[in-house]
């Protein structure tokens, strides 16, 4: 279950009447328990709570209590044996008219009135496998619109089909969007009396909702008549009540759906709402889902958290503004400077979503403004901060009038904060007519129409917020000559996922510059217009995006093109997961990555230390990879740049399924034990070793090939190759269907082999290299060290190394993407003395015996996130211990000083010695 449909479940269970024995099994039911688990539970199967109540292991102890005894029934509960025992995380008492709860983990406590406990529903979402972020736990009240929201809108297109079809969208997400602003706007005193739409057309529609429709639209035409023209405008008395809006928001198309009685008691549901509690950063990405069919399914669930935003405005350029602060104490005149330099500040989110980062920024500025104007004495000061100051493009038409007016409502809630809600309210409506959200596809748009350069004025200027259309968004800024920074979160995209109209924004962007474009990432189209950007005007531009486009193939396709345009990486942050609200979303990986023509002599690059704390080093140089080291891009070696063993690729069998068998099709051969050793072997491709797979190969030598003919079954094997060789189209094939009883390559080992998967999970700590003794095969779907020193497992087994070929050979969806070219030919090794690799053999052998210890657990059971044997992880330590020291004389602190030594290395290693600096 997601966040919107748990908080549904959660309302449905305050809104019945409280029943203390249904209440625990309702309760757990609403956090997506299974009906299975419920019964166990009530059956006492599972619930082993020594107070009377219901305890679910891991999760929660929960107790009903009699009248008044709500404190007593949660002391108990932290108290109990049970409690402890279970490891539950929270405790929970009521009594149906007040609820304390606590987070056992944390010590956070809830105490509020039953009925109003949906209202902090977020306090429980672990329950359910959310771990978010507090502001999103926090924003209940959000969570809450989203749903209701989404009801009416699904009720509204099964009362009103037409407004379905395409050619009614638009209509359909203006209504909402009209909608959303009325309920703002009644609980937050724009419009005058309490509650004043909701009350309106509780009043005076029926409750069939037969005239609900004209009710609306009656209200909806009073707020686009100015009041001068009300006298002759023929509105309703009670309509006349409602302000003039202006902006365009009430202008256009005055058609409003058809209710059904559903339909109005659903909008009155969503009327009855605290809409001040609204935060326009959270609420704005959430409702976006609403009128988006592919999004609704995961409600609310694409939220970018503040702390994530902050990740990329802070160092943009909200640290150096705080800084300035800082550094202008109560100087007047200093603060005025800075005052008037934030004033022409631009912001500009060419993939701008419902506005999130836009908002962010907009409340951040605000927010040192109001500090300037209480050291300077003017608390009272109108904003100079313009919200023409925010510029964004977004492809979907409600997602960028849902920008615009979570601007207008950031705008109006920070006037009520630092100026209080008289000053706001006198100075809020009519609303501002200019149109400064683009909807459009911002990777072919000229985003220098959008946002101006510098100096220059524009062609066009939109005369309605919401009524011009919506691709002019062509006006001058209030504020001109200032400063502009480019943000956002783009859509990722990897090439295999791009449809059709993606593949050729792309072309047009890169077709020209470089013949491998189809290999990139969607989101390298935003960095590479906003270096075309930059080349015209100042500018630093700040992405949050997959971090594959600083690993792997990606990074010699797209980092040159960038660095054409004389741009450089001007602070990035490592890898880091940005979680949702998705339940079990373990988030996606990305990076952040600004650039900009002029950097500065000290980059700044970020990183998560190991207690998921953020560390900052300065830097000389960011590369491409997000190191701090000189430019350079890793280019695959045909041969290891240190001397160490080779490492090649397995064999390809190109067989069509007649040299590979299962064990069972090897035992169909019928063989005797002598025909079993010289034929059949075992052969390891990624899956095979990781998963512990069965799977055997013929292996017919030269020498044997008359013997292996004369055994039928074989036989027949050797005649399906050879008619699946000649039948293919590649040249290649048909040639070896002259040797049709032996694969493309025939490499085995005479003393060992050491297996390297060419794909395996991320997740895992280590890389999971392995040893097989001689006879093994290796397909082509794993590398291999024939007869290598067993020193050669211990560097490949190490942290050392695993960062290296994360970094540099790129992953394949969420799996690390192994190349013997780029990964293991290129990994810089020191020079090692006899000691050092009798000391890595011992480590190497040390790690394979505490995996033969816990036979027949495989490869994936060891390596699982978090249940890697205690002395496996300790044999990989001792091995990382010993590896290191021979590097640096110590283990390095973190994945990012390893890094930075290994690029060190790998310059000194692969630069003619007399270019060396």
């Amino acid at each position: 279950m997601n966040a919107v449909e748990i908080e549904e479940a959660i309302s449905q269970l305050a809104d019945t009447p409280f029943d203390p024995a249904h209440f625990p099994f309702a309760f757990l039911a609403a956090f997506g328990n299974p009906a299975t688990t419920i019964k166990r539970l009530r059956d006492g199967n599972t619930n082993n709570s020594d107070l009377g109540g219901v305890l679910q292991r891991n999760h929660i102890h929960i107790l009903t209590a009699p009248k008044g005894e709500t404190d007593t029934a949660l002391s108990a509960l932290r108290a109990s044996a049970a409690t402890a025992r279970a490891k539950a995380r929270f405790i929970l008492a009521t009594d149906g008219e007040e609820l304390q709860a606590e987070d056992l983990t944390s010590g956070e406590t809830l105490v509020t009135t039953y009925a109003d406990f949906p209202n902090h529903f977020g306090f429980f979402l672990p329950l359910a496998g959310i771990s978010t972020v507090q502001q999103i736990r926090d924003s209940a009240v959000d969570i809450r619109a989203t749903s209701r929201l989404n009801k009416l809108y699904v009720q509204l297109l099964k009362d009103n089909p037409e407004w379905g079809r395409a050619d009614r969208q638009h209509d359909m997400n203006h209504f909402m969007a009209r909608l959303i602003f009325c309920f703002f706007a009644e609980d937050t005193d724009i419009f005058h009396g309490d509650g004043l739409f909701t009350a309106t057309v509780e009043q005076m529609s029926e409750r069939d909702g037969s005239n609900t429709h004209e009710v609306i639209g009656e209200i909806f035409r009073a707020m686009n008549v100015p009041i001068r023209d009300r006298a002759t405008a023929g509105l309703k008395r009670w309509a006349d009540a409602f302000p003039y809006v202006n902006g365009g928001l009430f202008s256009g198309n005055p058609d409003v759906p058809v209710f059904s009685r559903i339909a109005r008691s659903y909008l009155t549901h969503i009327g009855g709402l605290d809409w001040k509690q609204i935060n326009p950063d959270i609420f704005g990405s959430m409702i976006q889902a609403v009128t988006d069919e592919e999004e609704r399914g995961a409600l609310g669930m694409h939220y970018t958290s503040v702390p994530n935003i902050l990740k990329v405005l802070n160092p943009l350029f909200l640290d150096d503004l705080r800084a300035r602060l800082e550094e202008a104490g109560d100087n007047a005149r200093k603060l005025l400077n800075l005052r008037s330099r934030m004033a022409r500040i631009r912001v500009f989110d060419p993939a701008c979503g419902s506005g999130n980062f836009l908002v962010i920024a907009y409340k951040q500025l605000r927010e040192i403004e109001a500090e300037i104007n209480r050291r300077r004495g003017e608390a009272d000061r109108k904003s100079d901060i313009p919200l023409t100051n925010f510029r964004g493009i977004e492809l979907r038409d409600f997602a960028a009038e849902i920008a615009r007016l979570a601007l207008i409502i950031a705008e109006y809630q920070a006037d009520v904060l630092y100026r209080g809600q008289k000053l706001a309210l006198a100075e809020f409506l009519p609303l501002n007519a200019q149109n400064w959200i683009t909807q459009g596809n911002a990777l072919r748009l000229d985003w220098l129409s959008v946002c101006p350069p510098t100096g220059t004025g524009v062609k066009l200027t939109g005369d309605a917020l919401f009524n011009t259309p919506l691709d002019q968004a062509q006006i001058d800024f209030e504020n001109e000559g200032g400063e502009t920074y480019i943000c956002g979160n783009p859509p990722y995209l990897g090439s295999t996922w791009q449809d059709d109209d993606q593949k050729d924004d792309l072309r047009r962007i890169f077709e020209g510059r470089t013949k491998s474009w189809k290999s990139l990432d969607y989101v390298a189209g935003w960095f590479m217009k906003a270096a075309d950007y930059g080349t015209h005007t100042p500018t630093v531009a700040a992405f949050v995006s997959t971090n594959s486009i600083c690993q792997g193939q990606q990074v010699p396709i797209l980092w040159p093109l960038i660095a054409a345009t004389g741009h450089q990486i001007a602070f990035a942050h490592t890898s880091f997961k940005w979680a949702n609200l998705a339940s079990h979303n373990a988030g996606v990986t990305v990076a952040i990555v600004a650039i900009a023509r002029d950097p500065g002599a000290a980059r700044r690059l970020f990183a998560l230390n190991s207690s998921g704390e953020t560390v900052v080093q300065q830097a000389a140089n960011i590369n491409a990879y997000l190191v701090a080291a000189p430019d350079v891009i890793v280019t695959k070696s045909g041969r290891p740049i240190s001397g160490e063993a080779e490492m090649t690729k397995g064999n390809q069998a190109t067989d069509g399924g007649h040299l590979l068998m299962t064990r069972d099709e090897a035992l169909a051969l019928n063989l005797t034990p002598d025909q079993w050793a010289r034929f059949v072997r075992r052969i390891y491709g990624s899956a095979e070793f990781i998963q512990g797979k069965l799977r055997y190969c013929l292996w017919i030598e030269d020498r044997h090939r008359v013997e292996a003919d004369d055994i039928p079954p074989i036989a027949a094997r050797i005649g399906g190759v050879r008619a699946m060789r000649l039948a293919s189209k590649d040249k290649g094939a048909n040639e070896m269907a002259a040797r049709p009883h032996q694969m493309r390559e025939m490499h085995s080992a005479t003393v060992g082999t050491i297996i390297v998967p060419s794909v395996s999970s991320e997740s895992r700590p280590y890389l999971p290299a392995g040893y097989a003794p001689p006879g093994t095969i290796v397909s082509n779907l794993a590398f291999a060290l024939y007869d290598a020193p067993l020193w050669n497992l211990a560097v490949i087994a190490s942290r050392l190394h695993l960062v290296w070929i994360a970094t540099v050979c790129g992953k394949l969806k969420t799996d690390f993407r192994y190349s013997n070219t780029l990964g293991w030919n290129t990994f810089p090794i020191p020079q090692l003395t006899q000691t050092n690799r009798d000391d890595l053999t011992s480590a190497a052998e040390n790690i394979l015996l505490a995996r033969e210890a816990h036979f027949p657990a495989t490869i994936a059971d060891l390596y699982a996130p978090g249940k890697m044997p205690d002395d496996l992880r300790a044999a990989h330590e001792a091995n990382d211990e010993i590896l290191e020291r021979i590097y640096i004389g110590r283990r390095f602190r973190n994945d990012t000083e390893r890094l930075e030594k290994l690029f060190q290395m790998y310059v000194a290693m692969t630069t003619p010695r007399g270019k060396r600096a």
